[in-house]
């Protein structure tokens, strides 16, 4: 059986595990585990607090600094509402497309790992490679926010990390962040015909909405003048209201969900800091001189930070040279990556199939694609067959 047909048929595998965020991961989390194992690789799984999903990290090769480290995410997003051709959860194979929920985000790269596993078990190397996979990255990179301190406690230090999210394997070496939240409004019921009893938290929120639409436009002047990205200020934008129950009911709550992709730190602070004061000084004010135990409560969801783009980096310079890439790009949309950064991990992004895939149904990753991302990770075995350019020991890589 070819690497390719491996490939697909772990693939199969993984997307019959329906891992979506809300649910566990932990049968697919064995199951990788297992797969790599069976090969030699040592192990560590790392639950969540409530004992329901896990991370897993495993590492083929010499315990020591330099490593290589493949990360991929096992959750995938909801299939509710959305009109599929055939089961999300069952592979299915048309023109040379497989389709699937999560065979392009990213399950895809994630079975190419298992089936390169292969060379690199065989081979003798003088590097480790490291297997990061994680929970919860479609809900805030949870599960990666809980690994880095793990990773970072290991007596050793990988020093290169590739992201393998949908870029149809260009070398991507800049994101921007992402930062959730959802507000909660507490306003005062009361009935419709005497508004100036109530306190309307959906009319507060909408206020609030309002603002943030007017920070948005602040925030494109504010964009740096090399910005390489598309568009290139930091962008925010309302992803649900809700609340009320019926026509003539002065609405008690209301909740809001919204997000902003940073491009530079600041601009999140900026952000914040706007939008407090807002609710702190004109939206409370005006809310509890009807109704004293009215209130505004923000709940932070996830502050992923962005992959700062850099000239030159160890991470660039392998993958080019096994893409044939002649340079490197940046994306919008979100990833892990900017946390195996901060931790001085040289990272980037580069996986199989495309982010216009991602989310919808009759979500697909192509052979050619699979066979692409084959090829960087096969090739990786040459690279992990000499010894780091770095100094290895038991003790810690510089960050």
């Amino acid at each position: 059986m070819s690497s390719l047909d491996v490939t697909v048929e772990h693939l199969r595998d993984l997307i019959a595990f329906p891992t979506v965020s809300r649910d566990g991961n932990l049968e697919i989390i064995a199951y990788l585990e297992a797969a790599l194992a069976k090969l030699g690789a040592k192990t560590l799984v790392w639950r969540n607090d409530a004992g329901d999903k896990a991370n897993l990290f495993a590492t083929l090769g010499p315990e020591i600094d330099g490593g290589i480290v493949l990360s991929g995410h096992t959750d995938v997003v909801p299939v509710d509402d959305q009109d599929w051709s055939s089961d999300p959860f069952t592979l299915v194979e048309r023109h040379e497309r497989l389709y699937g929920r999560g065979s392009c985000d990213m399950k895809g790269f994630v079975a190419a790992t298992l089936a390169a596993a292969h060379d690199y078990a065989a081979a003798d190397l003088q590097r480790p490679v490291h297997f990061a996979f994680t929970h919860d990255e479609e809900t805030g990179c949870l599960g990666a926010r809980d690994m880095m301190p793990k990773i970072d406690a290991l007596p050793f230090r990988p020093s290169v990390c590739i992201v393998g999210e949908p870029t149809e394997m260009r070398v991507i070496d800049g994101h921007k962040g992402c930062y959730e939240y959802t507000v909660r409004f507490k306003g005062l019921e009361g009935h419709g015909s005497l508004p100036a009893l109530g306190v309307n938290a959906v009319e507060h929120a909408v206020r609030y909405v309002a603002r943030l639409m007017e920070i948005r436009e602040d925030l494109k002047a504010r964009a740096p003048a090399d910005s390489r990205f598309d568009p290139p200020w930091t962008t925010l934008q309302v992803g649900r209201l809700s609340g009320g129950v019926a026509h003539n009911v002065i609405p008690g709550e209301a909740e809001l969900r919204w997000e902003m992709r940073p491009v530079q730190d600041g601009d999140a602070d900026f952000v914040k800091d706007e939008i407090n004061a807002y609710a702190e000084k004109v939206l409370l004010p005006a809310m509890r001189a009807v109704f004293p135990d009215a209130d505004i409560e923000t709940e932070i969801i996830g502050e992923v930070v962005g992959l700062a783009p850099a000239p030159s980096s160890e991470a660039q310079e392998i993958v080019a040279k096994l893409t044939g890439a002649n340079g490197s790009d940046v994306v919008s949309f979100g990833t892990e990556a900017g946390l195996f950064d901060q931790l001085g991990i040289s990272t980037v992004v580069c996986g199989p199939g495309s982010i216009e895939q991602a989310h919808k149904a009759d979500e697909y990753v192509s052979r050619d694609q699979l066979a692409t991302a084959l090829h960087m990770l096969k090739g990786l075995t040459a690279t992990l067959s000499r010894p780091p350019a770095v100094a290895v020991g038991s003790g810690k890589g510089s960050p």
